[in-house]
């Protein structure tokens, strides 16, 4: 136990979490904070007011040459010559089995130069993948731990951090982003994407800026009631969404067909699994993840089973909590693909006991 407590990793702001009374717990190889305040308290701050998350534990990559963008086009599922200058594009890495070796986020800096973010656990995996695949003599370069990354997320996101920068928030569309002076650091990159569907920004930085920036943004939000979030609330904030966790929800024996992103899918390029992925879209899956609500009162968990009326175990599911934006149960899991149109009725089994409920559209939070 004290051994691999030893092995794990530190963000640039773990001081400042001890400091705020967090719940520290490993997570993806790092100390994370978990919790504050308490989930549903940050929970509800960052739909109603303005939290911040360190997310610092996420990996980036940096690729650069003139074949940039045909390693990227190889590698990854959705079409990247589409994105211009200052647009980011959620895509998948195929593992060519039909899995997802991970999702992640494509950055285009300029014509030759990206940034990929992917998920922590996957740094090493998704590093040694693209690498295999570098037949392109594209300059890579993994700047994971030398960058911090914070997650200012909520309605009140936009005026918090306006007061940091001359860069207009107003003015970068979703998913896009600009680079620039903020909080007096110069070169930050200011990106308006997030993982809770609240609005808001999230910003990449140096570790050695991390205090100040920390602080800074703490001072610009602190008429709006900023707070810190942890992972619990990052967790609950997405799921309301349906957006999909790696490990969870989609891993390297689920398919994007089978996950609901076929949208992240383009089949006007070459890239790894096209021919396999393009039968199951043409063809269809047994398979599929979906939404679903409790109708009966019970809180939906990793690996539960899903039945059908009859008992017949019909799937599992994926992800589940009690949401707290909507007092209920909910979750998402992998059901036959019979069972998978909005409103039929499924059975979560939980303590032996098969509890009701209805597969739901996505999101499940409406604002």
């Amino acid at each position: 136990m004290d051994a691999a407590a030893d092995t794990l990793k530190n963000t640039a702001l773990l001081e400042k979490h001890i400091a705020l009374g967090a719940k520290i717990v490993p997570f993806a190889g790092y100390n994370m904070p978990v919790s504050y305040s308490g989930l549903n308290d940050e929970h509800l701050t960052v739909r109603n007011a303005v939290g911040v998350f360190d997310v610092s534990h996420m990996g980036e990559f940096i690729l650069k040459g003139d074949k940039a963008l045909d390693l990227i086009q190889l590698v990854t599922s959705n079409d990247a010559s589409a994105l211009t200058d200052g647009r980011v594009q959620y895509s998948c890495l195929p593992n060519g089995k039909g899995g997802i070796v991970d999702d992640l986020l494509v950055y285009r800096i300029d014509g030759k130069t990206y940034m990929l973010v992917v998920n922590a656990s996957n740094i090493e995996k998704d590093w040694n993948w693209i690498s295999k695949h570098n037949n392109f003599g594209v300059d890579m370069k993994d700047i994971s731990d030398r960058t911090s990354l914070l997650a200012v997320q909520g309605p009140k996101a936009t005026d918090t951090l306006q007061k940091l920068t001359d860069i207009s928030l107003a003015d970068i569309p979703y998913y896009h982003f600009k680079k620039g002076k903020f909080a007096g650091e110069e070169n930050i990159v200011i990106s308006n994407t997030g993982y809770t569907g609240a609005g808001g920004f999230e910003i990449y930085f140096d570790n050695n800026l991390a205090s100040k920036i920390w602080d800074a943004v703490f001072a610009a939000g602190a008429e709006f009631g900023i707070k810190p979030v942890g992972l619990g609330a990052r967790d609950t904030l997405r799921l309301e969404m349906g957006f999909c966790l790696y490990g969870n929800d989609i891993d390297d024996t689920t398919s994007p067909i089978e996950a609901g992103l076929g949208w992240i899918t383009k089949f006007n390029k070459e890239f790894t699994d096209k021919a396999l992925l393009s039968e199951q879209k043409e063809k269809g899956v047994s398979r599929k993840l979906v939404g679903f609500e409790m109708i009966d009162r019970g809180i939906p968990r990793h690996d539960y089973e899903i039945a059908d009326a009859a008992g017949n175990i019909i799937g599992k599911v994926t992800s589940g909590t009690q949401s707290p934006s909507l007092q209920k149960g909910i979750g998402m899991g992998y059901v036959q693909t019979t069972f998978s149109k909005p409103e039929t009725e499924i059975f979560i089994k939980i303590r032996d006991k098969a509890l009701k409920a209805k597969v739901a559209k996505i999101p499940f939070y409406k604002k």
